[in-house]
């Protein structure tokens, strides 16, 4: 039931994530409900804090996103992948480019709730540096473990299932860290793929999860950076 339960939240969390970026009429002309395309009404509000530990990691979120390079990713795709992460109630997050931190907290945020563990893979020893700080900060360090080296050697000490693998690294290596790490995706997990509108993907990684009958993409939040979401059929 539970598995069930959980299934029902993530196509919840997917269908509000592709919705606010669907396929939008051109600009001056109205869908079949008459509604008017051309300035969407912003409907986000600020995430609230549900305890003193949810409200440390939102702090250190804001000002992480001060600083002169935080935004791996954008603040509302931070939230969609928290979203994600609880809603598939994942136990062991992998994600490919730690770079400050910033989306690897909202992750953290995520598996807090799932007594789950983000493992994310950094090459550069800065980065490092300052994602260490920053963690410690959020006052989620206990719930991530930092690999440091060439990802594309690191990430075969993986063994275990993984429910939720985030790539947001350069862009040609995305293939071959989904043919490595694809076999421990459990059935009904994630890949999500950073950067599908800006800076452009590798064709070649498009054309492996768009191809392959055993996956399902789509393509959210694609007014900003854009996100490649794959679910793993079961």
């Amino acid at each position: 039931m539970r598995r069930v339960f959980l299934s029902v939240a993530a196509m919840a969390v997917v269908s509000v994530a592709v919705n606010t970026v669907s396929a939008q009429p051109p600009e001056g002309r109205s869908d079949r409900r008459g509604f008017e395309y051309g300035g969407a009404p912003e409907f986000d509000r600020p995430p609230l804090p549900k305890d003193d530990a949810e409200k440390q990691a939102l702090a250190a979120l804001t000002e992480i996103s001060k600083g002169p390079w935080h935004l791996n990713v954008t603040t509302r795709e931070g939230r969609v992948m928290r979203q994600l992460t609880e809603a598939v109630g994942a136990k062991r997050v992998v994600e490919i480019g730690t770079s400050s931190g910033y989306s690897t907290i909202w992750l953290a945020m995520g598996v807090r709730s799932t007594g789950g563990k983000v493992f994310t893979h950094e090459i550069d020893p800065e980065k490092i540096k300052i994602a260490t700080a920053n963690f410690k900060a959020a006052g989620v360090d206990d719930l991530i473990t930092i690999i440091e080296g060439d990802a594309h050697e690191t990430i075969k000490q993986h063994k275990e299932p993984i429910e939720i693998l985030f790539l947001d690294a350069e862009k040609k290596g995305y293939l071959d860290y989904l043919q490595k790490l694809l076999p421990l995706v459990r059935p009904g997990g994630l890949i999500l793929g950073h950067d599908m509108h800006r800076p452009m993907p590798d064709p070649r990684y498009i054309e492996a999860i768009t191809t392959n009958p055993d996956l399902d993409t789509s393509f959210i939040m694609m007014e900003s950076f854009g996100i490649s979401m794959t679910v793993k059929k079961r």
